[in-house]
């Protein structure tokens, strides 16, 4: 824990902002089930059972990221995470994946208590099964009139993630989604996420209404984490200004925005969109064609940096908030020094 933490203390004024702490977030650890309502973003090759269950056993929340596995090896996933904490943890399941009705089903036979469903319009059907499964669901709002559409749909709470974010990211700022959402939904708890690396940001947004956050990179170089030694320095190294998102080249060929890490495969995307764009226009590619091999240029990519150690070729997908990743730490570590910043800003005004 940094100095400036350990050195403040822990007298009866301490214990009265840890108990405003405490109080600000009260409806996210009541329908998480944990100590501090700190979500850890689902990262696919990061958050497994390692990282899931450290955040778990540390007072948070983990989220398996289960990504492209099929029910057989997610089932595994559950398992091996509930052999390694007896916690609450949820599962992210991707809307478009193919097999989301078996996911779903593996993750209710598991008694995995919160589901979260990511990346689009969560279908009516698995909506219903994760409900009349005993399971609450956790669904993504970027706009205000989506999160009313979800907690009419049965979303039992939401996640507001800003474009600070790293990964997949809307267009949109936490700052100004807070704005837009934390004062109009009340029937559910809202946890916001993107770009959250301190805790007094965090204690901002619940004074704003938020019933916890959700952080993914200041979790990613953890002790804890499999991410490789090199995936761990690269953040480490970063500042925030190095995390920006895919850019796309030419309209007529989208490009779904990541942010990540500029390295030398972010810069040969480049190259690759405008050689594919000049295939098409020679007749060389049709344009469905192009397309694909513009959305293929990634593929495996992640896995690469976060698994192989490829940080110069991979996808080194990271918020902004990477820049606070200073060391290697342990889960622990991290969650006290989060809700020890947001103890000491509520204590400063007490004195």
């Amino acid at each position: 824990m940094p100095a400036d933490l350990t050195e403040i203390p822990r007298d009866a004024a301490w214990a009265a902002a840890r108990a405003e702490l405490d109080r600000l977030w009260a409806r996210g650890t009541a329908f998480l089930g944990c100590e501090y309502a700190l979500l850890g973003g689902a990262m696919s090759w990061v958050s497994e059972r390692h990282l899931v269950a450290a955040i778990s056993n540390a007072g948070g929340f983990g989220v398996i990221a289960c990504g492209s596995m099929g029910p057989d090896l997610l089932a595994k996933e559950i398992a091996a995470t509930q052999a390694l904490t007896t916690r609450p943890f949820g599962v992210n399941l991707i809307t478009m994946h193919p097999q989301l009705d078996d996911l779903v089903k593996v993750c209710l036979e598991a008694k995995v208590s919160h589901v979260v469903l990511a990346g689009g319009i969560p279908p009516g059907g698995a909506v219903r099964a994760v409900k009349d499964g005993g399971a609450k669901l956790i669904a993504f709002a970027p706009a205000l009139v989506l999160a009313r559409r979800l907690v009419r749909s049965g979303a039992d709470a939401i996640v507001i993630e800003g474009s600070e974010a790293g990964g997949h990211i809307g267009p949109v700022s936490l700052t100004v989604l807070a704005q837009e959402i934390l004062p109009h939904i009340k029937d559910v708890p809202v946890f916001v996420a993107g770009g959250l690396g301190r805790g007094e940001a965090i204690l901002a947004y619940l004074e704003m209404g938020a019933s916890g956050a959700q952080l993914g990179s200041r979790f990613a170089a953890t002790t804890e984490s499999i991410a490789h030694a090199n995936f761990k320095r690269a953040f480490i190294r970063a500042n925030a200004r190095d995390a920006i998102p895919s850019i796309q080249l030419d309209e007529r060929f989208p490009v779904i925005p990541v942010r990540g890490l500029v390295n030398e495969g972010t810069k040969r995307f480049l190259v690759h969109q405008a050689e594919t764009r000049d295939r098409f226009q020679a007749g060389e590619l049709t344009k469905e064609e192009a397309q694909l091999a513009i959305e293929h240029f990634w593929a495996g990519a992640l896995r690469r940096a976060v698994i192989d150690g490829d940080v110069e070729n991979g996808s080194v997908m990271a918020g902004q908030s990477v820049g606070m990743v200073t060391a290697e730490q342990t889960t622990a570590s991290v969650i006290a020094e989060l809700v020890d910043q947001a103890v000491a800003a509520l204590r400063a005004r007490r004195l």
